[in-house]
């Protein structure tokens, strides 16, 4: 737990979390992007800096904040084990975490998850209960902290789960110096409040921005409000990114840490996960190509003949709704 009496992660606190994860996570790979695509996307001489949390084990960063927190069980809390509610790549995560513990996980999905992620969560060895909608999830995951006495593990709230996605930006600094700027997903906002935290205190130069759908943009309205708000409705296909709200202390760490945030359309999302995959070779879902798609849209002209760091979030994502969600990317061949 962090021992600042802010509450905010030091490097040391980051440090320490990441000592502690040890090789229950993996150390995922920073890629430089290079290419005439990029620099049409982009701009000419910016330096795109891909740091692939696809390749984290189950797929997403959220691994990270989920095992922190399992870590941090009694051995009664463990005996009785865990629960979570998501639509999916956090419910994957804690059924993976409490795998890794020793442990058992109960997770309450709706039944619009993704079927790979309730497959996921089932491989991991979780009880999954499918409801109707997010509102009866909520309700039975309360149910079951009540009747079972499993510790509830949240998707982006709280020190640890911060924390955790802290060492994503602990990771990234140390693999690529001199960055100019780091471009964040946010759905709920945990990510962005840790690798925030991380990075403005590692590299205090760099300009951190966030990113989020048009159609899911709490933490947008919470900056403009200067306090967490929620949205009437969630209007994304980038489900992982839907969080109806915001949180006071990841909306914190964000506010004091983030300089900027910008929203996207789905289709931009769409046409950075074709990008992606003509050029990269990489297969995301929307969430994971939303930190591309503002660096290609809003964020391009500020950016420009930059280094910048781009969080590919993860990727959970069967192939039927990637080929219907991806917009293919077509390259232009110059003349000889």
């Amino acid at each position: 737990m962090p021992d600042t009496p802010t509450g905010i992660p030091s490097v040391a606190d980051i440090r320490a979390a990441r000592e502690r994860l040890g090789e229950r996570v993996r150390d995922t790979p920073v890629w430089r992007w290079r290419g005439d695509a990029i620099e049409r996307a982009a701009g000419a001489g910016t330096q795109v800096f891909l740091k692939l949390e696809l390749f984290q084990h189950t797929g997403t960063f959220k691994a990270r904040g989920a095992v922190l927190n399992a870590l941090a069980l009694s051995d009664e809390q463990r005996r009785r084990g865990v629960t979570a509610v998501s639509a999916g790549n956090h419910a994957v995560a804690v059924a993976f975490a409490a795998r890794s513990l020793g442990t058992t996980a109960k997770v309450v999905m709706p039944k619009t998850a993704n079927p790979v992620r309730v497959a996921l969560c089932s491989a991991y060895g979780a009880e999954v209960m499918l409801v109707d909608d997010v509102h009866h999830a909520f309700d039975d995951v309360k149910r079951i902290e009540r009747e079972e006495g499993r510790t509830f593990i949240h998707p982006f709230e709280g020190e640890l789960t911060v924390l955790g996605t802290a060492t994503v930006g602990y990771e990234l600094c140390n693999q690529i110096e001199n960055l100019d700027a780091v471009i964040v997903p946010i759905g709920g906002g945990g990510l962005i409040a840790g690798v925030a935290c991380a990075v403005k205190q590692m590299q205090p130069s760099c300009t951190v921005y966030g990113v989020e759908p048009a159609g899911a943009d709490s933490m947008s309205r919470s900056f403009a409000a200067g306090s967490p708000q929620s949205i009437g409705k969630v209007a994304t296909i980038a489900d992982s990114l839907g969080a109806p709200y915001a949180l006071p202390y990841s909306f914190g760490i964000a506010r004091r840490f983030v300089d900027a945030i910008v929203t996207i359309p789905d289709d931009a999302m769409q046409r950075a996960m074709g990008l992606l995959f003509t050029e990269m070779k990489l297969a995301v879902e929307p969430a994971g190509a939303a930190a591309t798609a503002a660096l290609c849209g809003p964020l391009r002209e500020r950016l420009a003949g930059k280094r910048v760091g781009v969080i590919v979030c993860g990727s959970n994502i069967d192939l039927a709704t990637f080929a219907r969600q991806a917009i293919p990317y077509q390259p232009s061949v110059s003349a000889p």
